[in-house]
């Protein structure tokens, strides 16, 4: 065993991975941007190494660092945990000719099925189904709008060199093609450096199910069951689960067999993921989509069914052992689910979020795992992965993991940075995952019942009871004016009614009556009031709120000043950044006349873009961004006056 390794990753997988070297007694060299100087898994390491920058090309993304790094620690071995370089493979075969061993497979097998295209043809060759699609690689964008229509709409088009959902367009008419092809290799060049796409025949109701194999270097190559991905956002899963429910011993047993031939045509080495697209409605057709040559993100539930630490036997086969198991010695023992914790605010359309980690509670035990890079003072910015942290939990089946994982859900809090626990807490007692009846396609179809439409009166009266405690003199503070007492105390009459004005980000402010002051209990942490006979009680920490895995940023709001600050705009409208990044591209310029729904910027943030379009037809009086541009969310990057005769 290597007795010091470099950890080239951050956030979550950087903790995940260091916990396992530390029980192996190795050395772990963390490496960090400027962005990560304070963070978790920085203090974690044994030793950390500062790289770079806090953009993620000068310091994540540059071997040449990563490399160094290794030389000044001592260390004999890298993990690239997952995202960045962890499929890259020039990077693995620079730290071979380095002298380090790259834990991951070869460079060449990372070359090959890095290459969707040279993949499907390679495990085509060993027998493995395919789904039909483009074939060839380069292909311009009107050869594959060419092979869209004849493969017939819908289509998938997908990066060659990418994974993980980047930069994948699902297309359903013709006359959007080319747009949807550029955006594509737009996204594609930014995530992997490489717009090299294909397409593929779309199949409706799919499900999404991947069969984890390990390999070692003396020809041993076994399959640890399949996990079922069909919970899905823009092709990014949420929620993930092993077993999945549709297969049956058969097809568990055939899928696992193609996983295996495909992991030995590349000549693979170490943990690896095949992934299929599966018909709901005939399991045993299954087809291959790709190969993720490294670790996945859901390995915990695999790893809580099997009872194998993934990354333990990453490290084991790397350093030379053999695998100690055959195929007939893998068991698998009761359910697990992960659920994906995101720096997103699905209020506002799931669109990336940004803040800093006010409070936070993550559950661990009673067969619950929390992996997580989040400490309380994290500064959550755009320039990374949104994924904050994973919540799994365990159990004898997969009704009570469903039940673990909800209330596990219900007990994360982290205030200062809006995520999507509270959403799949709910997704995860919908009728449908709760029999096991999933898709592709199901969170799309269900998303906007799954979100609140407001905000409840509980909330507000939480906000309220901070308000009126942060004001109260305290016993033993001396004198104070009454008048400035918010207790509603006037001379000669009734107390009048206390009101608070309150925003919260995205909805339009209002007035709030408080109920019953009488009911109102305030702590350092949690703010508990009754409403209706019904206490609720909420974490706080400064303006935010939490409960059951949501979280609500109330703001004092002043109407006077308000006004005049929008008074600026007056008779125009204002195009705000609707989430924390960086302007892409900007297509117009001041004075230019424009039309409704025309596309003006794009704003990208923790790889995702978001184009802002012209409300209405008009001119464009104000551009306040360039390309290049940091903004933060809600600023203003442009102002479209309409025309007079569309103001009369």
């Amino acid at each position: 065993m290597f007795s010091t390794v470099l950890v080239a990753n951050r956030g979550e997988i950087a903790v995940r991975v260091i916990r396992t070297l530390r029980s192996l007694g190795v050395r772990s060299v963390a490496v960090f941007s400027d962005a990560d100087a304070d963070a978790r898994h920085v203090r974690e390491a044994d030793t950390a190494v500062r790289i770079g920058p806090a953009s993620a090309a000068e310091s994540y993304l540059r071997p040449d660092r990563l490399l160094e790094a290794a030389a000044r620690t001592g260390a004999e071995a890298v993990h690239p945990g997952y995202g960045f370089l962890a499929e890259n493979a020039g990077f693995a075969q620079a730290c071979a000719d380095a002298g380090l061993v790259f834990i991951g497979p070869p460079a060449s097998a990372i070359s090959l099925m890095g290459d969707k295209i040279r993949a499907k043809e390679t495990v085509q060759a060993a027998g493995v189904p395919v789904v039909p699609g483009s074939s060839g690689s380069g292909l311009t964008d009107d050869q594959l709008a060419s092979a869209a229509l004849e493969i017939g709409m819908p289509v998938l088009l997908k990066p060659s060199a990418g994974g993980g959902g980047k930069g994948m367009r699902l297309t359903r008419v013709e006359s959007a093609l080319l747009e949807e092809i550029a955006a594509a290799r737009r996204e594609a060049r930014a995530s992997f450096g490489d717009d090299t796409l294909l397409v593929e025949r779309w199949i409706d109701r799919p499900r999404h199910i991947e069969i984890q194999v390990l390999a070692d270097g003396h020809g041993n190559v076994v399959h640890l069951g399949e996990r079922e991905c069909s919970l899905q956002r823009r092709h990014q899963k949420i929620i993930e689960e092993a077993p999945s429910v549709l297969l049956d011993p058969q097809t568990r047993a055939a899928m696992g067999e193609a996983a295996v031939q495909a992991a030995r045509s590349c000549g693979y080495r170490g943990a690896g993921t095949v992934e299929f697209i599966v018909p709901g409605n005939d399991p045993s057709s299954y087809f291959f989509m790709e190969m993720n040559t490294r670790l996945q993100v859901e390995h915990p539930v695999t790893e809580l069914v099997t009872g194998l630490d993934l990354v333990e036997w990453q490290l084991r086969v790397a350093a030379g052992e053999q695998l100690p198991f055959a195929q007939r010695d893998i068991t698998f023992t009761g359910h697990a689910i992960e659920a994906r914790i995101c720096a997103e605010d699905p209020s506002r359309g799931f669109l990336p979020s940004g803040g800093t980690v006010l409070a936070l509670h993550e559950p661990q035990g009673d067969a619950v795992r929390t992996d997580s890079g989040l400490s309380e003072g994290t500064e959550v910015g755009s320039l990374y992965d949104p994924m904050l942290s994973k919540v799994i939990a365990h159990g004898p089946d997969r009704a009570t993991a469903l039940r673990r994982l909800r209330a596990a859900l219900a007990d994360t809090v982290t205030l200062g940075v809006p995520t999507n626990a509270g959403f799949l807490r709910r997704l995860l007692a919908h009728p449908s995952v709760v029999s096991g009846d999933l898709d592709t396609g199901l969170v799309e179809r269900e998303a906007d019942g799954l979100v609140p439409s407001g905000i409840p009166d509980e909330v507000y009266e939480a906000a309220a009871a901070v308000r009126l405690a942060e004001l109260t003199p305290q016993p033993g503070t001396g004198w104070s004016d009454p008048f400035s007492v918010p207790s509603g105390w006037r001379m000669g009459g009734r107390p009048a009614p206390i009101t608070h004005w309150f925003r919260v980000a995205g909805l339009e402010p209002v007035t709030y009556e408080v109920r019953d002051r009488s009911s109102h209990r305030v702590e350092a942490d949690r703010v508990s009031v009754t409403l209706d006979g019904v206490v609720h009680t909420f974490w706080r920490a400064g303006d935010w709120l939490g409960r059951d895995g949501d979280s609500w940023h109330v703001q004092d709001h002043d109407p006077v000043a308000a006004s005049l600050t929008g008074a600026a705009h007056a008779g125009a409208d204002t195009l705000a950044a609707p989430m924390p990044g960086t302007v892409t591209v900007v297509k117009v310029a001041v004075g230019d006349e424009v039309a409704a729904g025309q596309s003006l910027l794009v704003v990208e943030a923790m790889k995702m873009e978001h184009v802002i379009s012209a409300p209405h037809a008009g001119t464009v009086t104000e551009l306040d961004v360039t390309a290049g541009s940091t903004v933060a969310m809600d600023q203003v990057l442009a102002v479209v006056t309409p025309h007079e005769e569309d103001e009369r």
